[in-house]
């Protein structure tokens, strides 16, 4: 079996085994040997991917290709580059850490476990499909089970979340199957045969008038995915009332799948019509970033300002790949990277926290770094990163996206990208606001002065996250350079 298989077979068989489950411990144990074998085969893969680089000369590489259905022209077309490896990574990380931050999930653990891994599978086979139909099935195998696991395992208004994200993902879904069956239907522009297979439609020129109709109805289907503003209000209810591993897969993975999608499927397959409506999504995504911020300094539930923190960063993205420049191309990836895991970070202290005061409320809560000294210090850390201080992931990836966004020289372009930047000030004001607010001064309330310290598996869900922000910040050049040399055949087809 290829490599890249193995990505969705793992997660396979592992559902498979935890129907047999009977209690928690072996729920637990099950889901955790099977995504630390995930887990390994993606550092595998990078090593893989690298050795590979060195005697081939393909971008893609790992390619295999099976017909399906072969009436549509329709395969089983997967491969990889350096986005996509290090998609990959960022995933089996998320994941593995969210299975130890539920290690103590006793409400229909199997079930919990069974719908979490199906997400990943779903994001896996994403990440690595080259089919357009193929992975518009693993995106919608991605998408359901968020219904499922904030309806019965969330909190609070649950079942309003849940249909609300459901709603609005799957209207997304109908505008994304829309986009991609408009390409699929112009992929034979050039006299050969229709095809889902994006290297191929590559190599199509496909007409003007069509790229003009069909690139806003693939990018909003992706970018909904992406908290495109003002497509964004069902992500924000979502995250309050997902469980703590939920939360970080929906912000740290599956937000990933609309970035990603909007650069290899929007952007890559309908350059002229990127060229025509960047301008226009720019606004959108710049609002989006600022909106963001300012929602987040004025929210005192740590799930909602770190949700509307993610509308924000998430926003960054479309703005940097919506610049249609090498430099904040690189950027944007980075940034998904170092956002997936940041925020995973944050939404699984969050999930601490919650669970040994009850209260998400920021004005609740004080002095916890005497108390639980681990989980503050992690809280800070986060901050850090999102704020971009250097040192961390989010510094290399926001000084490329800004570099590369004011090289443009007309006033739209720069002025947009001003705005964009004094974002980082709100950042700045929101993060520090909960840092004093929570863990600065006295306990406030007496009932908390004997909370919890953080158990093992809560330890080491938090350093597979932190590992990854910190290498991000300290040696980004072997990322960065990875990236950018995956970039090529985007810079050739647009730039």
């Amino acid at each position: 079996m290829d490599i890249l298989t193995l990505f969705i077979t793992v997660p396979i068989i592992t559902i498979f085994i935890l129907v047999f489950t009977k209690d928690l411990k072996q729920s637990r144990l099950v889901a955790m040997v099977g995504m630390l074998i995930q887990f390994a085969m993606s550092i595998n893969l990078v090593i893989a991917y690298f050795k590979e680089r060195k005697i081939n000369e393909e971008i893609m590489v790992f390619m295999k290709d099976v017909v399906w259905f072969e009436h549509f022209n329709i395969h089983y077309t997967i491969g990889v580059d350096g986005i996509s490896v290090a998609m990959l990574v960022l995933s089996s990380i998320v994941v593995l850490a969210g299975v130890f931050i539920s290690w103590k999930m006793e409400d229909l653990p199997k079930e919990f476990f069974i719908s979490l891994i199906v997400l990943a599978t779903g994001v896996f086979g994403f990440f690595i499909a080259i089919d357009l139909f193929v992975m518009f099935v693993f995106f919608e195998i991605a998408v359901i089970p968020m219904y499922l696991l904030i309806g019965i395992w969330g909190s609070g208004p649950k079942e309003y979340s849940a249909m609300k994200l459901t709603i609005m993902l799957m209207g997304a879904s109908a505008l994304l199957l829309v986009g991609i069956l408009g390409i699929y239907f112009n992929s034979n522009a050039d006299g050969g045969a229709l095809t889902y297979n994006i290297l191929e439609i590559a190599k199509v020129n496909i007409p003007i008038e069509a790229q003009k109709l069909f690139f806003p109805i693939t990018f909003i289907g992706f970018a909904v995915l992406g908290a495109l503003f003002p497509f964004h209000t069902w992500s924000p209810d979502g995250h309050a009332s997902a469980p703590t591993a939920v939360s970080m897969l929906h912000a740290g993975v599956l937000m990933k799948l609309g970035g990603y999608g909007v650069f290899r499927v929007a952007m890559y397959l309908l350059p002229e019509g990127a060229l025509l409506w960047s301008n226009f999504f720019i606004v959108l995504a710049v609002i989006g970033v600022f909106y963001g911020a300012l929602a987040a300094v004025k929210q005192t539930d740590l799930k909602y300002i770190n949700a509307y923190s993610s509308v924000s960063h998430l926003g960054m993205v479309l703005f940097a790949l919506l610049m249609l420049n090498k430099t904040s191309w690189n950027g944007a990836i980075l940034q998904s990277l170092s956002h997936g895991f940041m925020t995973a970070l944050f939404f699984a202290l969050i999930g601490m926290i919650y669970g040994r005061t009850n209260t998400r409320d920021v004005r609740k809560l004080g002095g916890l770094l005497k108390v639980i000294p681990f989980i503050s210090v992690m809280y800070v850390i986060a901050g850090l990163a999102s704020l971009g201080l250097p040192g961390f992931s989010g510094f290399m990836a926001e000084m490329q996206i800004f570099v590369g966004a004011f090289q443009h020289p007309d006033m739209f372009h720069r002025i947009a990208t001003i705005i964009t930047v004094s974002a980082i000030v709100v950042t700045a004001v929101y993060v520090l606001r909960v840092v004093g607010l929570m863990l600065m001064g006295p306990v406030k309330n007496s009932e908390f002065e004997n909370l919890p310290k953080a158990t093992w598996y809560e330890r080491t869900g938090v350093i597979l996250l932190l590992v990854p922000i910190v290498f991000m910040g300290v040696t980004p050049i072997w990322l960065s350079d990875m990236i950018r040399e995956s970039l090529q055949p985007f810079i050739e087809r647009m730039l």
